[in-house]
């Protein structure tokens, strides 16, 4: 059922002259779903109230609610037609009232990690871009169906909406940055291995899907959990910021869906931040994060860093390194060109990197590992307290080419998960001792030792190119011999 609702929502908003992407398509069902769920909500509190004899008091005004405008029913629960808006009536009230409304709860909200709050970020930086009035009642019609109550239909509705995500990053444009591969972000987290009572931390959060795969680490074993490690999951464990309102608004409907009821992610320029600021309160005990890379950040925004950079992922590395808590763990994505960079900015990173944490591995990605991304990555581990004595690499070798029809498989990482657990040497890792490392560049660059009698096999491109070279030369020499004779 739900699956086939989502395929009608698409084929509802490719008839809609507003709706262009699978950025757009996502965007849109996410205030719809996000309304929904609400009113959902509203109906699981009011009845715990009821049964607890307490009275409740709803978050929304009647006019707003979900039973009011979207989907109002007659006695026989059926939509009544004499009340449902429709047409430019759907259209006007959606963009003039209802959005208005629901803009206004971030500033009467008690604190930011109130639903109130969230409820306001969301629809401040929205906007209703399904022009056709009819086109949203069909899609309002296909959503009342669904529902948030139990945790099954909870877990169904989280699996098809990573799935739209997973499309969205397989679209192209910028929807790339919004999805690190599922079964990396699964392995990061194995190793880095929290557990409850950590605070979670992704400064660069995206569509959360870090915090998720965390979470969905953490509640494994739910029957085990007491209430209190369920509070603590809940309102105490999983933080984030997010620059961009788009990934902001799906990051908070990913965890939702996942089954954090309020997340703890603040829509907000980590980098804007000055690192210098921050106090022992302020720290995280795990940090698991793909920042964004290749970007360019303002004088002013690297005035808040001791490492001048404009480049991006080196700033939040920064930012990284300075929120970890003394004893904390991360695992951070980050462009392979960091570990042999000579900049200046590069090697001093590098220093402060291997001088204030214990870099105990890095994991070297394949090309083709993210789609559309074009550039290779590793990822870095280490923990935060202790000078880097020595560091394991691991280089992973798929043995085939990745791409969008061909991705990363859990499959792919599990040799790499088990070497990890005792830096083992093999075919595809190896150890460097800090004391190898050139004290001058502190160049961290993966040579792997035990392929180095290997040729490197030529692109079969570069290799047709040739050959049509020498069939143009072969010409132009057979022609002369031709003259010749």
């Amino acid at each position: 059922m739900y699956e086939q609702a989502f395929k009608n929502i698409d084929n509802a908003l490719r008839k809609d002259a507003g709706v262009s992407s699978e950025l757009d398509y996502i965007e849109q069902t996410s205030w719809i779903l996000f309304l929904k769920y609400l009113d959902d909500l509203e109906k699981d509190r009011k009845t715990e109230a009821a049964l607890a004899g307490r009275e409740y008091k709803n978050i929304i005004a009647l006019k707003y609610r979900w039973e009011a405008w979207a989907a109002p029913k007659n006695t026989d629960g059926k939509l009544d037609h004499n009340k449902a808006l429709l047409g430019d009536d759907l259209s006007d009230f959606v963009n003039i009232e209802l959005f208005p409304y629901f803009k206004k709860f971030k500033h009467e909200a008690e604190s930011p990690d109130t639903i109130e709050y969230k409820i306001g970020e969301i629809f401040g930086e929205l906007k209703n871009k399904i022009h056709s009035g009819h086109t949203l009642r069909e899609i309002l019609d296909i959503v009342d169906i669904l529902r948030f109550r139990s945790q099954a239909e909870k877990y169904e509705l989280s699996h098809l909406y990573e799935a739209k995500i997973k499309n969205m990053g397989n679209a192209g444009r910028n929807g790339g940055e919004y999805y690190t591969p599922r079964p990396l972000i699964k392995t990061i987290v194995k190793v880095v291995d929290p557990h409850i009572g950590d605070t979670i931390y992704d400064g660069a959060a995206g569509s959360a899907g870090f915090l998720v795969e965390a979470f969905k680490y953490l509640e494994k074993d739910r029957e085990k959990l007491s209430p209190k490690d369920w509070e603590i999951l809940q309102k105490k464990t999983f933080y984030g910021k997010e620059k961009k309102s788009l990934a902001y608004i799906i990051g908070i409907m990913n965890m939702i869906l996942h089954g954090i009821d309020t997340p703890n992610i603040e829509h907000k320029n980590t980098l804007s931040e000055n690192i210098s600021d921050y106090q022992e309160k302020d720290r995280f005990d795990i940090i698991l994060t793909n920042p964004p890379f290749g970007g360019k950040e303002r004088a002013e925004v690297q005035q808040n860093f001791p490492i001048k950079t404009s480049e991006t992922a080196f700033l939040f590395l920064q930012h990284f390194i300075k929120i970890l808590r003394a004893g904390g763990r991360a695992g951070i994505v980050i462009k392979n060109t960091f570990l042999s960079n000579t900049d200046n900015a590069s090697v001093s990173l590098r220093k402060y990197l291997l001088e204030s944490c214990n870099l105990y591995t890095v994991l070297d990605l394949p090309g083709g590992t993210f789609a559309g991304a074009g550039v290779k990555t590793v990822i870095l581990f280490f923990e935060k307290g202790a000078p880097t004595k020595k560091v394991w690499y691991y280089q992973l070798n798929p043995g085939r080419n990745l791409g969008k029809t061909n991705p990363l498989s859990e499959k792919d990482l599990a040799e790499f998960i088990e070497l990890q657990k005792t830096k083992a040497d093999s075919e595809n890792s190896w150890s460097v001792d800090i004391k190898n490392i050139d004290p001058k560049t502190f160049d961290l660059s993966v040579k792997n030792p035990n392929k180095n009698n290997e040729q490197k096999l030529r692109d079969p491109k570069e290799i047709l190119e040739e050959m049509g070279k020498l069939d143009v030369d072969s010409g132009e020499i057979l022609k002369s011999i031709e003259k010749i004779i």
